[in-house]
């Protein structure tokens, strides 16, 4: 495989940035033939993924939160479910966030997010996120743009109040192409059990891809930091997927490097 580096390959850098600009069918530092050997290494480094958080809810003092935007049928679940296959649930926390209940709605935008927010030792992973409430409610027209320029700010605030409080955050968008949704939404109305997972709803809101297109990128532009950047994947390929992410969760627990609790000796000790 090529040597794969998530900075070059996956992190936004520029501004303004554009989800045009990055091919949703292409395979960013992996071999596209190299589907059956990635897929191989994969069972190696969910064990070395394990291993690592196990030292993160040991160590209890900082937590790790993996942000997950895409559009409908972009892939956030499947992820979910493959990359942390076999990690230990004590240490992991899924939060979901769609329409807003009569409780949250009743309070700012960020509340129910902040609520979500993983404890120390933890893996948070946000299923959509405070994302929502700049893109669907500004194509929507809930909001307009100053009020959307306004949360993009309160936005960069909240994220820098995570970085300083021990939180890190790994933002990852999920690039699919119009085709390749077209097809999982087929996928879905033809097998009776993932039917479920389909909803009209879904076809209101693809009638908007460009608009959500432009407003994700937009997002993305405004609110990739230093401290806090966006990742953006070409999703259409699952195996790449899963394999970016994870080496994205790898790379940024190795920084942390999470530490074992020293305790006192315990040689002699004898249980009784």
């Amino acid at each position: 495989m090529t040597q794969w580096h998530s900075e070059k390959h996956l992190r936004v850098n520029v501004t303004p940035f554009h989800l045009d600009d990055v091919d949703p069918n292409s395979t960013p530092g992996l071999d596209p033939d190299s589907k059956r050997a990635t897929k191989k290494s994969l069972k190696g480094m969910r064990q070395e993924l394990m291993g690592l958080q196990r030292r993160l809810w040991a160590e209890h003092e900082r937590s790790v939160l993996l942000v997950l935007q895409a559009l409908d049928a972009g892939g956030k679940d499947g992820t979910i479910r493959r990359v942390f296959s076999g990690v230990n649930p004590q240490g992991v926390q899924v939060s979901g966030f769609r329409q807003p209940t009569p409780e949250e709605a009743s309070h700012d935008y960020l509340w129910r997010i902040h609520q979500a927010v993983p404890g120390k030792g933890e893996i948070g992973i946000f299923n959509r996120s405070h994302y929502e409430d700049v893109v669907a409610t500004y194509v929507t027209k809930t909001i307009n743009d100053p009020e959307r320029q306004r949360r993009f700010a309160e936005i960069r605030s909240f994220e820098d109040y995570l970085d300083r409080n021990g939180i890190e955050l790994v933002k990852v968008f999920l690039h699919i192409s119009k085709d390749e949704q077209k097809q999982r939404f087929q996928q879905r109305v033809d097998d009776p059990e993932k039917q479920w997972k389909f909803s009209q709803s879904d076809l209101s809101t693809r009638k908007k891809w460009a608009q959500y297109q432009d407003a994700y990128s937009e997002a993305i532009s405004a609110t990739s930091t230093e401290e806090s950047p966006w990742f953006v994947i070409p999703a259409n390929h699952r195996w790449a997927r899963d394999y970016s992410i994870i080496i994205l969760l790898l790379d940024r627990l190795k920084m942390m490097d999470p530490q074992f609790p020293k305790r006192p000796s315990l040689k002699g000790t004898v249980i009784t």
